[in-house]
């Protein structure tokens, strides 16, 4: 009886410390993506014609809600919050929710191949923008018709998914096939714009399918950032339904989980963060699927951490895509997607090829 109990006594001191690992690894990582995107902003903010230190930047954010108290570069206020803030404030808010966004797909589709940018939402998004921009065609007018045709047209690629799998018990093979299939839908029809629009309108088209944050400003942020606070906690509450989906949608119905209802809000709210990223930073692809796929190998798959992980991640890599962007060839500034692509796209042949994911 004795050894039986020291037996337990070693077993649930192994599981306490095996446990406290597991949790560990996740607060160090969280942790970790919290101080670098920090920094990151800093170091993306000193960069410029105009040139000033990591700590001076931070020494001009804190001077407007502590004045008097640092010393504050001449023209630095102005420079730091009316140029270059609402840059690097664009590029976290859409490294996080095009992560979040990819993290939620891959978890609402049991698929880790699932993202924005290989279900067609993001080739939805960017022809509903490319309509907007090329013939100002829209399903909502005035300030909202850039957005309004971006969200509907992200709908449908996401309602064509959610009805596959519900109605034809499609693969998670076969719901990325046809996403892909949607790709090219889309890609074809915008093509087709671009060949009739006249040279201005066709630019500006070119230029937003790059993806670049330039264009950000402060009222763009808001925007985002409004969109984000009412989705993400969402997504966030939703999390352990999600773990529970993992097991298989009747295991998830047995344990009370309204599997359609979780899937479908959940793709609306993904497309929705999507659509509002794209049509003010253009098409910057994936994130959304290499973000998730590293915070799934560094701290495993349980959604509840994965999410936010992955959204800190996400905030990360897009701020340091943004610098090589800008000091590459400086003076000349590279879109942001392309940077995202070329890592991105090795990432996404990686996957691919893999025999085995010990991850998911």
């Amino acid at each position: 009886m004795a050894e039986v109990n020291i037996a337990a006594t070693i077993t649930r001191s192994e599981v306490k410390e095996e446990y406290g690992t597991y949790i560990g690894r996740k607060i160090f990582f969280i942790s970790f993506f919290i101080a670098l995107t920090v920094l990151l902003c800093g170091i993306s903010i000193s960069l410029g014609p105009l040139r000033f230190s990591v700590l001076e930047v931070y020494a001009t954010i804190l001077d407007r809600y502590f004045p008097s108290i640092f010393e504050v570069p001449e023209l630095a206020p102005i420079v730091v919050w009316n140029i270059r803030m609402p840059r690097v404030a664009m590029g976290i808010l859409a490294g996080a929710g095009l992560a979040i966004a990819g993290a939620e797909m891959q978890g609402i589709l049991r698929n880790p191949l699932a993202s924005p940018f290989t279900l067609g939402i993001s080739a939805g998004a960017g022809l509903g923008a490319a309509l907007a921009i090329i013939t100002g065609v829209g399903f909502i007018g005035g300030g909202l018709l850039l957005v309004g045709n971006a969200f509907l047209f992200a709908l449908i690629p996401s309602f064509i998914i959610v009805g596959l799998s519900r109605y034809k018990q499609a693969t998670p093979e076969t719901m990325i096939l046809a996403g892909i299939a949607m790709t090219y839908i889309f890609s074809a029809v915008s093509s087709l714009l671009h060949y009739f629009s006249d040279a201005e309108a066709l630019k500006d088209v070119i230029v937003w399918l790059m993806g670049d944050l330039g264009k950000a400003t402060w009222s763009n942020v808001h925007t985002v950032t409004i969109v984000l606070l009412v989705c993400v906690p969402i997504l966030l509450w939703k999390s352990w339904d999600l773990n529970v989906m993992g097991a298989g949608d009747e295991t998830a119905k047995s344990l009370g989980v309204n599997v359609e209802r979780t899937r479908i809000c959940g793709m609306m709210l993904a497309s929705f963060i999507t659509a509002v990223i794209i049509c003010f930073t253009g098409m910057i692809g994936f994130i959304g699927l290499v973000a998730p796929h590293i915070t799934r190998m560094c701290i495993g798959g349980d959604n509840r951490y994965v999410l936010p992980a992955s959204a800190l991640f996400g905030a990360a890599f897009l701020v340091a895509a943004d610098i090589l962007a800008r000091e590459v060839v400086a003076p000349v500034i590279i879109p942001v997607g392309i940077i995202t692509s070329f890592v991105g796209g090795p990432l996404f042949l990686y996957l691919i090829i893999r025999k085995k994911n010990e991850y998911w």
